[in-house]
C-alpha cells in the first residue's frame, strides 16, 4: 500500500517551483484534438490525471509523443474512434472534455461518465443544456453519454449556476459551430481563460474569456500551435498554506500573483507576511496568527480546491474560524482524519467551526480526495511526532513530486510501498 510517512515539526524555508496548471492542462489536452495539425504542450504537469489524459488520446488514435515530461506533441489526424475508453476516463472527470472537443470538430461524440474525487454531486445537466443549445442530440445510456449534431449552430446560453465543467466544454464545442455563441453567467477561473487563449492560438475566436460573458464566433477548421501553460494556482496556493501552517519560510517560484489574491488575502488576515514578486510570492508564517473566516465562491472569490488547506492553516490559529464551503457539500470528509490528529472542528452540513490549537498530534490517516489528501500532509509536517497517510493515490493525481519538493524544503517525508519498511515508523 503507498503511504507518505512524515515526521512532523521540522523548519520548512527555501524555495519551490510551481509546475503547469492541470486544470488548464486537462481542458487543453482535449481541445488539442480538434484539428488536424500537430500541437506543441509545453508546461504540463507530470501527474497521474495528465498522464491518463494522455493515453486516452492515444487510444482514439492520435500520435502523442511524450517529448519529455513536461512537453508533448498531438496530431489527431489519425484518430479513428468517436468513442473514449471507460477504463481510461472512469478515473478521472475531465472525460467529459472530450464531448465539447470531438462534438466540435467530428459533430458526435461518445464518452463515459466523469469519475475523479468524491466530493459531492457535480452534475453535468449545464453542459447538456449547452450542447442541446447548439442543436446537438444528446443520449445517456449504460454510464455513457452519447452526443451528435448534423451542423452545430451558435446560440445564446445562459448557464443557471456558475459551472467551470461546463464553460469549458461548451466553448470547445461553439468554436466550430456556424454563427455566434454567447454564453453568459460563464464562470471566470483562470484556466478557463487559458483555454480560450489556447483554442485563440488555433484561430478560434473567443472574446470575453475571465469575466461572466463570453462571446464566440464560430469557424470551420482550426489549425496546429505551440502553447505553454499557466503556473497551477492551486498547486501554489498549497504551498502558501504549508508556510502559514508550519510557520515556514517560502518563495514560491513560477506563479501569477493575481490568481493568489483570494489566497494572499486570507493569510494576510491571520496575520502571516506576504511578499509578492513579478513571478513569484514569498509567505513566512507568524508564529501567533488569528483566526479568520472563508467562504468558498467561484473566482475571483476564495477557490473551493484550497479550502481542505486554509482550513489546516485556521486549526493552528488563535481563536474560532468559520470555514463555509458554498461549491461541493461533501468537502470536508477529512475533518475527521483531522480530528484524529487532535484537530478541534465541527461540521454541521456546509459550515465548519474551527478552533485553534497549538500542534496536530501524529497518527495514522487516510485521503480521503485529492486537495484534502494534500492538506492532511500540511497537518503532519506540522503535527508532533510521525503520521502515515493512506490514500495518496489521490495526491499524485493533481501534485507532481509532491515529496521531493517538501523534502527540499527540510520536510522530513518518505514515500513508501510497504509500511513496515519505514525508517521512521
Amino acid at each position: 500500500m503507498e503511504q507518505y510517512v512524515i515526521r512532523g515539526g521540522s523548519e520548512l524555508k527555501g524555495e519551490v517551483v510551481i509546475g503547469g496548471a492541470k486544470n488548464a492542462a486537462l481542458g487543453i489536452l482535449a481541445a488539442s484534438i480538434m484539428t488536424d495539425e500537430d500541437v506543441l504542450i509545453e508546461n504540463i504537469p507530470n501527474v497521474n490525471d495528465i498522464n491518463v489524459m494522455l493515453e486516452a488520446i492515444a487510444h482514439l488514435g492520435a500520435k502523442v509523443d511524450r517529448i519529455d515530461e513536461h512537453n508533448v506533441r498531438i496530431n489527431a489526424s489519425t484518430i479513428s474512434s468517436y468513442e473514449v475508453n471507460d477504463d481510461y476516463m472512469r478515473r478521472i472527470r475531465a472525460s467529459y472534455y472530450f464531448i465539447g472537443s470531438m462534438l466540435g470538430k467530428y459533430k458526435c461524440a461518445k464518452v463515459p461518465l466523469p469519475g475523479g474525487c468524491a466530493i459531492g454531486a457535480r452534475p453535468i445537466d449545464q453542459h447538456i443544456k449547452g450542447f442541446e443549445a447548439l442543436n446537438a442530440k444528446i443520449n445517456i445510456s449504460r454510464g455513457y453519454l452519447s452526443t451528435e449534431a448534423k451542423a452545430l449552430k451558435g446560440a445564446h446560453i445562459y448557464f443557471d449556476v456558475v459551472t467551470v465543467g461546463a464553460t469549458i466544454n461548451v466553448m470547445m464545442a461553439a468554436c466550430m459551430a456556424e454563427g455566434q455563441t454567447i454564453i453568459e453567467n460563464a464562470a471566470r477561473e483562470p484556466h478557463i481563460v487559458d483555454v480560450a487563449n489556447f483554442l485563440n492560438s488555433m484561430g478560434a475566436k473567443i472574446k470575453g474569456a475571465g469575466t461572466d460573458t463570453i462571446r464566440i464566433k464560430g469557424v470551420s477548421k482550426l489549425h496546429g500551435t505551440q502553447y505553454t501553460i499557466i503556473p497551477d494556482q492551486i498547486e501554489a496556493g498549497t504551498f502558501m498554506c504549508m508556510a502559514a501552517a508550519c510557520r515556514g519560510d517560502i518563495l514560491i517560484k513560477n506563479v501569477i500573483p493575481k490568481h493568489l489574491e483570494s489566497i494572499t488575502a486570507k493569510l494576510l488576515e491571520m496575520g502571516n507576511v506576504v511578499q509578492e514578486f513579478d513571478e513569484a510570492v514569498r509567505v513566512i508564517g507568524a508564529e501567533h496568527q488569528r483566526h479568520t473566516d472563508v467562504k468558498t465562491l467561484p473566482y475571483p472569490g476564495f477557490p473551493t480546491d484550497m479550502q481542505p488547506q486554509i482550513t489546516v492553516a485556521l486549526a493552528l490559529a488563535e481563536g474560532a474560524s468559520i470555514v463555509t464551503e458554498s461549491v461541493f457539500e461533501n468537502r470536508f470528509k477529512y475533518v475527521d482524519e483531522l480530528g484524529r490528529m487532535g484537530a478541534d472542528i465541527r461540521v454541521e452540513r456546509n459550515v465548519a467551526v474551527v478552533d485553534g490549537i497549538k500542534r496536530f498530534s501524529g497518527t495514522s490517516i487516510s485521503a480521503p480526495d485529492l486537495r484534502a489528501g494534500a492538506a492532511l500532509v500540511i497537518a503532519a509536517l506540522q503535527a508532533e511526532g510521525v503520521t502515515h497517510i493512506d490514500g495518496i493515490g489521490f495526491i499524485k493525481r493533481g501534485y507532481e513530486e509532491f515529496d521531493k519538493k517538501i523534502r527540499a524544503l527540510g520536510g522530513v517525508i518518505e514515500y513508501i510501498n510497504d509500511p513496515n519498511k519505514s525508517e521512521y515508523a
